[in-house]
């Protein structure tokens, strides 16, 4: 018999990110739809799985302080996790995404997520 994830479990909202100024905005973005929809922001930087300990570390450190860089800024406090993923394991997370509850927000694309104003229509003809 398949198994479904229990109703109250959380959405997750899956960032990645590099320590840029974009990869922040999108982290301050993704902590406020968190609050908004009590969901949870899995932050994660992709590193070869070859890396070295000191560079594994070097990065998490920076993943951490981005993490709380944003919850400064927004004032989400509780509704974050930080990870390290190889490529693949990336991959496979944006992958399984679609259609589910878990948004990926990919560096350095700038979407935005919010609805856009709708475009004023000129009336077709000759002035």
């Amino acid at each position: 018999m398949p198994s479904t994830p229990p109703a109250h479990e959380c959405p997750r909202l899956l960032v990645a990110v590099d320590g840029s100024a974009g990869s922040t905005r999108q982290l301050i973005w993704a902590l406020e739809e968190a609050a908004r929809r009590e969901a949870t922001v899995l932050a994660v930087a992709v590193l070869a799985s070859d890396a070295f300990e000191d560079e594994r570390t070097a990065t998490q450190v920076l993943i951490q302080a981005q993490v709380q860089h944003a919850v400064g800024e927004t004032g989400v406090h509780g509704r974050s996790r930080t990870a390290l993923l190889d490529p693949p394991g990336f991959e496979a997370l944006a992958k399984n995404a679609r259609g589910g509850d878990l948004v990926v927000v990919r560096p350095p694309r700038t979407t935005s997520r919010r609805p856009s104003p709708p475009r004023l229509r000129r009336p077709l003809g000759r002035g």
